[in-house]
């Protein structure tokens, strides 16, 4: 009988890859309840605008799919011991609270009533899991002090749904042992919650860092870490564009300043040909010389001095090319102009040397070139 090889672990990594093929990492439309506990108001803005893809491996992805599975796990073990469950509304769906025009809102996982804590009042339902750490924090200080982000959901949903109290139920992944906790309405936080989503909704610009460097305990870990401190550019779409706008009298609606018309999701996400960053976006490298046209943008680059504009580089060009410095160099600008290319996700091997060296010029490709399908050879 032959030796078997040593494991690769080929059919696990399968698996993981399978999650990540299906999974979509693009945005919500709308700034959803379970976010607004996080401390950043610059964080909740970036999101919203889809300024990056919030991306996982396959392995997360899978482990977010353990706690959604918890959830029906839970409704039967309540239900089990004489507790009246409503996870479901008329239509079969999650019960669902939207506000601020359709552009804040949450699905809560229910409500029962029937606790032995208080069998006559109806509480709205949170369900989470949690590791071994994570739940030993919460029995030793509580949700509002070692979850904060649950208890401001909670707080939104008791709002929306008119109740004056929750029950966070939370399982710990390592043990199986549950954590159960009743919260209380607070208005004062509720109405406090509601004012902050708005501001956040309607501001045209994020709020200003809450760390004073990248490093920072709060903005260390952070998926805008670069975007806000470096020089990343911001995803491009309608929603990192300075044409659009989120109307608040509507549901979810987006309108467009330059065409005149409002923005379904797919239009959103794809973004046209006349996206115009938002410049506080790009301020960590780029500075705004003109704004006199609202369709051509005059910029100078802080990193070399040199100028450009858009759309003389599309909003496609700035956000991918890594290396900003080469944003405006004569050569670059040469090429984008004769050649109509596009510059390609790449860095600059030789950022360091004259900002004229030929060598810049392979992350220039002709878009038709870059579109055309090839045939197998």
């Amino acid at each position: 009988m032959a030796e078997l090889p040593d494991s690769q672990h080929l059919t696990s990594s399968a698996i993981f890859s399978q999650y990540e093929k299906v999974a979509d990492f693009s945005g919500r439309p709308h700034m959803g309840a379970s976010e607004l506990g996080y401390e950043c108001d610059r964080y909740l803005w970036l999101s919203f605008r889809w300024a990056k893809d919030n991306k996982f491996n396959g392995r997360m992805l899978r482990l977010f799919q353990t706690g959604q599975l918890q959830e029906q796990r839970l409704v039967d073990d309540l239900r089990s011991i004489g507790i009246e469950v409503s996870d479901k509304d008329d239509n079969g769906n999650q019960h669902r609270f939207s506000a601020i025009g359709g552009h804040f809102g949450g699905s809560m996982d229910g409500a029962g009533v029937g606790f032995p804590e208080a069998p006559k009042t109806w509480h709205v339902l949170e369900f989470k899991t949690s590791n071994a750490k994570g739940f030993n924090a919460l029995v030793k200080k509580g949700v509002k002090d070692s979850k904060p982000q649950h208890w401001v959901q909670m707080q939104l949903y008791m709002g929306w749904a008119e109740l004056t109290r929750a029950m966070y139920i939370v399982v710990n992944k390592d043990t199986d042992d549950i954590y159960n906790e009743r919260i209380e309405f607070d208005q004062a936080a509720f109405d406090k919650m509601i004012v902050r989503a708005e501001k956040i909704i309607r501001a045209p610009e994020p709020a200003i860092t809450i760390g004073e460097n990248a490093d920072c305990f709060t903005c260390k870990f952070c998926r805008f870490r670069d975007q806000c401190y470096h020089q990343e550019a911001p995803k491009v779409s309608c929603r990192t564009c300075a044409h659009s706008t989120p109307e608040l009298n509507g549901n979810a609606r987006w309108s467009c300043d330059r065409h005149h018309k409002d923005l379904t999701v797919d239009e959103q996400r794809a973004a046209c040909a006349d996206h115009r960053h938002i410049p506080d976006l790009l301020k960590n490298w780029a500075e705004v010389k003109d704004l006199s046209d609202n369709y051509t943008l005059h910029y100078i680059n802080k990193i070399t001095n040199a100028e450009f504009n858009q759309p003389g580089y599309t909003s496609k060009d700035i956000t991918e090319c890594q290396s900003k410095e080469m944003i405006g160099n004569p050569v670059v600008t040469e090429l984008i102009s004769d050649m109509g290319g596009e510059i390609i996700n790449t860095t600059n091997p030789f950022s360091d040397m004259a900002d004229d060296l030929p060598w810049v010029t392979p992350v220039i490709q002709p878009k038709k070139a870059r579109n055309a399908k090839t045939k197998p050879k």
